[in-house]
């Protein structure tokens, strides 16, 4: 199952594998650092690796910046230069691009392309626009912004409040991305047609979580379905076909509380799940049950990033890798599920 592990220089609370060929073997993670004292400061970094499941992690770059609540890869644009964006404590979203390294045949590095200043309170967590060049972002104070992409700057084309306390996910429906679902630390899980005025929303379910709602995640192959994540430990499987009205119909406590969740991006009944005081675990949702398949617990923190490799077919044979990481013990480990291989 393992594969290799390494300790970054903070503390480590996201990783996002490149979905862009043919950079299928980079993997990007986050740390973020509260440095205390008369004048408290997060800094942060983001560290690049190669990743390969012989030889394991290989450094390529790393950049510091501010603390580090999200990163996510644009599947849209120069697949020949992908685009990593980042949430920061600092309230601003930064945009990176991959660059083969000039001096040399191999390895890549990350440049600042641009960066935008959203507000004084700090950006949680983002979503790529499908085929658009678009982020959306949610913030501490409970708002949402919209940010759009054109020539090499960053512009907030909307905000507004969505919800009363930290916005913890934001999700853009991959077939019908004019609504965007959001989660926040008020338990309310929301949906927003962005063709209306955004304040009045599709839906607001604040029955169903008993805490707030951490991730969101949306079936590749199923537009229907869609799943969500909650400090109240369960994993929660909705049926959107009324658009106005999800209907909730099967959970799973996980035994912690559901920080990340990722589907397989080939395997659509195959789900990642970081389960923050429970390590990490792969369940398999059908129609008729939602069981846990596979536990990873080689983290001694708290499980916050994780993130399946994508890839060719050939990938798939191989056996595609998984990296997580925990947060205070600053691990980042590389290993391949033993129900997939």
């Amino acid at each position: 199952m393992d594969v290799d592990s390494c300790y970054l220089d903070g503390n480590a609370d996201a990783v996002e594998f490149c979905p862009c060929q043919p950079f299928h073997h980079i993997l990007a993670a986050g740390t973020y650092t509260l440095q205390e004292g008369t004048q408290p400061h997060r800094l942060g970094s983001i560290s690049l690796f190669s990743t390969d499941p012989v030889v394991g992690l290989q450094l390529l770059c790393h950049v510091p910046t501010v603390g580090v609540f999200d990163i996510k890869w644009s599947t849209i644009g120069d697949s020949m230069h992908p685009l990593l964006a980042q949430a920061g404590a600092d309230g601003g979203v930064t945009l990176y691009k991959l660059e083969l390294k000039a001096e040399t045949s191999e390895g890549n590095i990350l440049t600042e392309s641009c960066s935008k200043k959203i507000g004084s309170s700090m950006c949680l967590c983002m979503d790529w626009k499908p085929l658009v060049g678009s982020i959306a972002l949610g913030l501490s104070d409970g708002s949402i912004s919209l940010v759009t992409i054109g020539q090499g700057q960053l512009q907030v084309s909307e905000s507004w409040m969505g919800h009363d306390y930290e916005v913890w996910a934001t999700c853009f429906d991959a077939h019908r991305p004019n609504l965007l679902y959001t989660g926040s630390d008020d338990c309310c899980f929301s949906c927003w047609d962005l063709r209306a005025h955004p304040s009045d929303p599709v839906f607001r379910n604040a029955k169903s979580h008993q805490m707030g709602v951490c991730c969101i995640s949306q079936n590749p192959t199923n537009s229907n379905i869609l799943l969500t994540g909650s400090y109240d430990e369960f994993l929660r499987v909705w049926d959107l076909r009324s658009t106005s009205k999800p209907v909730c119909e099967r959970s799973l406590c996980l035994g912690g509380g559901v920080w990340r969740v990722k589907y397989h991006p080939y395997i659509s009944n195959f789900v990642l799940a970081a389960c923050m005081h429970n390590g990490f675990a792969i369940v398999s949702i059908k129609e008729e049950n939602i069981e846990v398949v596979e536990t990873y617990c080689k983290h001694e923190s708290l499980a916050y990033g994780a993130d399946w490799q994508k890839g060719s077919e050939d990938m798939m044979r191989k056996g595609l890798l998984v990296a997580t990481c925990s947060f205070y013990d600053r691990l980042l480990c590389l290993w391949q599920p033993d129900i997939l291989k």
